[in-house]
């Protein structure tokens, strides 16, 4: 006897359609997955077509011999992917799906080359080996076992405390583990002076709101973290950038900035900066702090690097114990991006009114990132991490300078650590990232380093992915030509 499928669009559908369902192979899926994919590879086929009624829950598992159960998880899971809609009193009826994404070759605008546009071209399909201006190590670098054993330790005891909202300035014990870890770099900052957040750039997002009046100038390293002038921008306040030599800043530019313009923030970073590779002098982070005390002026300082750093640096954080500097940092680099675990460090006060900032905007950060952070720290195993991570990068960084440079570019000052070396290229980089873009290689032009956004003919390298055949040899070909650019 052949069942019969009411269809309200294209009357009867027949058994055979359906077919026989293959129980057999595919041995690493569950039942509940072998139906999915079956159901849907006969949707994908147009052999079952929107507006087709499905058999009934008891029929499909009469039919085929399985349980109701199976066959309900497996209807719902279609329904959760857009493949089928649920009728109240009627049944599951295979729904008519658009395409989600243009045809190959349907966008041949050529891009606008802005701080948006890297963005988003970061978070493209691209192997990281074809992404030499992407600011993450590739994956394969990171320890995912790190992570995996940091969550079965957090769930392990149930899940009930990730029910709630959890507490406003974050989980409780990372702070304290926080704690000691910032006491290792001499900066003395107690849970209370501690602010849990959705990775630095939601750290300065909410300092940001904070100090900043649409009209207000904020002072940033140019070149510098590109992101964060868009953010200002976007609060209607007015980026200014301020030199960045080898040693630290241009302090008599600094100065002038700072008696020109009176700004509330002045946002640095002292170690391992991006894109430069260069780090602060104790001569430098003292004069910073004299002119900030001068001229009334709260120091953000940006060490999302820092744990790359294997050797003594300066932070100002360290010499002004958070008086007049509030420190931000990230687990973002170094164990997973994804994660979106940042903080603040500040004085007490500050952090209790930076908290209810972030109440504010998004209520609380989720605790699961935190609690993982916060096992990985106590478990120990983060210290070695960051060795193997700092000899992998120390391996890489002379080959791959040496390399650049044989190709006719031209290092800043050599990385002193890190990710990153800022190179000169003798002409337009937003010209060769154009090219590059068409060939699929993700370049990052100086000029989205700048708040000025002028033309630039400076690139960012990110070492760990500077090495590929088709980058190597798209800028031989690019920068065999005069220093003019043209061909």
């Amino acid at each position: 006897m052949t069942m019969a499928i009411p269809d309200r669009s294209a009357g009867v559908v027949e058994e055979p359609l359906l077919g026989g369902l293959p129980l057999a192979g595919e041995s690493d899926a569950t039942l509940v997955e072998r139906i999915v994919g079956w159901l849907r590879r006969r949707m994908d086929e147009r052999l079952l077509r929107p507006g087709n009624r499905l058999p009934s829950i008891r029929q499909f598992a009469d039919r085929y011999g399985v349980s109701r159960f199976t066959v309900v998880e497996a209807y719902e899971r279609l329904v959760a992917q857009g493949y089928l809609e649920s009728r109240r009193g009627s049944g599951f009826y295979v729904r008519e799906r658009r395409a989600l994404t243009a045809p190959p070759g349907a966008d041949p605008t050529p891009p606008t080359l802005d701080v948006v546009w890297l963005v988003r071209a970061m978070f493209q399909d691209l192997p990281p080996e074809r992404m030499p201006g992407s600011g993450l190590l590739p994956p394969d670098w990171l320890d995912s076992t790190l992570i995996g054993r940091g969550v079965r330790a957090v769930t392990r005891g149930g899940a009930a405390p990730l029910l709630g909202y959890g507490e406003p300035q974050g989980y409780l014990p990372l702070r304290g583990q926080l704690q000691v870890k910032l006491a290792e770099i001499e900066i003395a900052a107690a849970p209370e002076q501690l602010v849990l957040t959705a990775g630095v750039t939601q750290a300065i997002d909410i300092i940001a709101r904070q100090f900043l009046r649409p009209g207000d100038a904020v002072l940033v390293d140019d070149p510098g973290w590109f992101l964060m002038f868009g953010m200002f921008a976007a609060l209607g306040a007015r980026p200014v950038g301020v030199p960045r030599l080898a040693d630290g800043p241009d302090l008599a530019v600094l100065e002038q900035l700072l008696q020109e313009h009176r700004p509330p923030l002045y946002v640095t970073t002292s170690v391992l900066h991006n894109p430069t590779g260069a780090s602060l002098t104790a001569a430098k982070a003292f004069q910073v702090l004299r002119l900030a005390e001068q001229y009334g002026v709260t120091v953000v300082e940006d060490d999302i690097y820092a744990d790359f750093c294997g050797m003594p640096a300066m932070r100002l954080a360290a010499l002004d114990q958070l008086h007049r500097v509030i420190y931000v940092g990230s687990f973002s680099k170094t164990v997973a991006a994804n994660l979106r675990v940042g903080f603040i460090a500040c004085e007490r006060e500050l952090a209790r009114a930076l908290a209810d900032r972030k109440l504010l905007a998004a209520l609380t950060t989720p605790e699961l990132g935190e609690r993982v952070i916060h096992q990985i720290l106590a478990e120990g195993h983060y210290r070695k991490h960051l060795e193997r991570l700092r000899a992998r990068l120390a391996a890489q960084r002379e080959p791959v300078l040496a390399q650049l440079e044989r190709l006719g570019l031209r290092v800043f000052t050599d990385p002193q650590g890190g990710m990153f070396a800022w190179m000169d290229a003798g002409r337009d980089s937003n010209v060769l990232a154009a090219r590059a873009y068409e060939q699929r290689l993700l370049l990052a032009p100086g000029s989205l380093f700048s708040p000025s956004q002028l033309p630039s003919s400076w690139l960012r390298f990110n070492l760990a992915s500077s090495s590929h055949p088709d980058l190597l040899r798209f800028l031989e070909l690019a920068l065999d030509h005069d220093p003019g650019g043209q061909p």
